[in-house]
């Protein structure tokens, strides 16, 4: 299952304890949520579910520095993975490694696309090796 909302953890609180709550029923198997700010919607829906959340600092303001402490500094119980500020993309990434524990398909794919990457970089440097830099080192 594959849900998106806009839920906020101080003005939609009843609206977020409610996804909270339900999203194990609905199948649901990690959960991602971003927050800027005072960011506090991943721990508030940490607090009320088992499930894995992850959380994402969104650079709102202080250069997303606050957020990324508000995600980050959870206490004891509570946990919730924080990724990079913006770090959306890590985040669908590492949700993808908790499913892939359980799922050899998905695990697959998820080598398959860490392969690509390396790929990319092997490839990046063999192009780097055949520029012809003529230089003065003094």
């Amino acid at each position: 299952p594959f849900e998106m909302n806009a839920l906020s953890a101080h003005r939609t609180p009843e609206e977020v304890e409610k996804f909270a709550r339900n999203a194990k029923d609905k199948g649901i198997k990690v959960i991602i949520a971003g927050a800027g700010m005072a960011a506090h919607l991943p721990g508030v829906i940490a607090a009320m579910t088992t499930i894995p959340v992850i959380g994402v600092p969104i650079n709102a303001t202080l250069d997303g520095m606050d957020a990324l402490l508000a995600i980050v500094q959870m206490p004891p119980g509570i946990p919730v993975a924080t990724v990079g500020i913006n770090g959306a993309l890590n985040a669908a990434i590492l949700a993808t490694q908790m499913m892939a524990t359980a799922d050899e398909k998905l695990a697959g794919k998820l080598s398959d696309y860490k392969e690509n990457l390396k790929q990319k970089i092997v490839k990046a440097n063999e192009d780097l090796s055949k520029i012809d830099y003529k230089f003065k080192t003094n």
